[in-house]
């Protein structure tokens, strides 16, 4: 059978691809602005032990497969299997159809693969897993990310926002809905490279602290904080939030933590989290959810290779969990598509100093991240996937919470 046919059975015989196999087979329709291109028998081989997502990431990852055209077209084309994966009896069929390849052309995993061992969720774990994805390199997250340095969900004011001024958006929403004044004390849990901390103490006023189990994270912010002369205001440390002495703190944010923590420990992480806040004082969570109770793992290209120990909750788990930890919660909101668009403008970042960026990580780092970053912004828009900011208040005695009649 040859190559492209064999592909067009895995990815859909209606899918407005072109596919062409290194045996010089083709399939699909020949107007297709983009292309799949079969280029060794490897690949082949890697779909027996992982059909779907993870055998096509694998390949895609070491070269064995090519995309000809824009990459984020593709996977949009491919939507039944980018964000489904495929039937299990069709995976069945697959492999022993290409069993003989596999004997053939087997090779291990891409060492890029990550399994982290010990207790999950332990704090040893949950060191080791942060560090394998935010210790890359400074250098290239600054490429990706731009001179905000925001590695979480921009909000854009208007369409001809630019990331910067999205991300400035982002961190002044925040600082709103949390009711920021002169003089108060935020926590900023999982505060990457102290973008939220930063903004606080310049524009607020705020005496502002960041934890981040990530040392290049707090190395870099640190060094930003003194280099704009906030040491007065401003710290990032290196420590896991629930080894920080300080409490009482007046607001806590929490910007894109709570994937990292999965879902049998969301109770201890909000209660830890309210009893760390003096009466009156609020909780902004922003993270990533799911419209549905999830009946599988995380995706595993993303498991293995990007947020090892993730886990997404849908919106409802996340409010009830702050309300049984003791938050009255008082506004929630989806900016699902504000994160496509962020995800975009990331990988126009990546395109724009893709040179740099293979010199600096390797090839196939650089192409995990150019997976990630297309296969995540359609799963946004397709909703497969949102982000939820959700404001809640730890109460008064008598109930009081501090709110006005209108707004946050």
């Amino acid at each position: 059978m040859q190559v492209a046919d064999i592909i067009s059975g895995v990815v859909g015989p209606d899918v407005p691809v072109r596919l062409i196999g290194y045996d010089g087979s083709k399939a699909g329709p020949d107007s297709s602005e983009v292309a799949l291109r079969i280029s060794s028998p490897r690949a082949l081989a890697r779909l027996v032990t992982a059909p779907g997502t993870l055998g096509l990431a694998r390949a895609y990852v070491e070269g064995e497969l090519e995309v000809e055209g824009e990459l984020y077209a593709l996977l949009d084309a491919m939507g039944a299997v980018t964000l489904q994966d495929i039937p299990r009896a069709q995976q069945v069929r697959l492999a022993r159809q290409l069993a003989p390849m596999w004997v053939r052309h087997r090779m291990p995993p891409p060492d890029l693969e990550y399994r982290p061992r010990g207790r999950l969720h332990s704090k040893a774990r949950d060191r080791k897993v942060i560090s394998h994805h935010y210790d890359v390199s400074n250098t290239f997250y600054e490429w990706v990310l731009g001179p905000s340095m925001a590695y979480t969900c921009a909000v854009f004011p208007a369409a001809d926002a630019t990331l910067e001024q999205a991300q400035e958006a982002k961190h002044e929403l925040v600082a709103q809905k949390l009711a920021l004044e002169p003089g108060m004390r935020l926590l900023d849990v999982g505060c990457g490279w102290g973008g939220m901390v930063m903004h606080a103490a310049a524009e607020h006023g705020v005496k502002a602290l960041g934890v981040t189990l990530s040392r290049n994270q707090a190395q870099w912010a640190q060094a930003e904080i003194t280099r704009r002369g906030l040491d007065e205001l401003a710290e990032v440390r290196h420590v896991d939030y629930r080894d920080a002495p300080e409490w009482d703190f007046d607001a806590i944010s929490s910007i894109g933590l709570t994937e990292h923590i999965g879902k049998a420990q969301l109770p201890s992480y909000f209660r830890s989290l309210h009893a760390r806040l003096r009466p009156g004082g609020r909780l902004l969570n922003h993270c990533i959810t799911q419209p549905h109770v999830m009946k599988r793992k995380l995706d595993p290209f993303i498991d293995r290779y990007i947020f090892p120990d993730g886990h997404l909750e849908p919106i409802g788990v996340l409010v009830t969990e702050m309300n049984e930890a003791g938050f009255e919660v008082r506004h929630e909101e989806n900016l699902r598509e504000h994160y496509s668009r962020t995800l975009a403008l990331w990988g126009q970042n990546l395109e724009r100093h893709w040179d740099e960026a293979v010199a600096e990580v390797g090839i196939r780092r650089a192409r995990v991240w150019r997976l990630y970053m297309a296969a995540c912004r359609l799963g946004f828009d397709r909703n497969n996937i949102a982000l939820h900011q959700v404001l809640g208040v730890k109460l008064r005695g008598g109930g009081q919470s501090d709110f006005p009649l209108r707004g946050w």
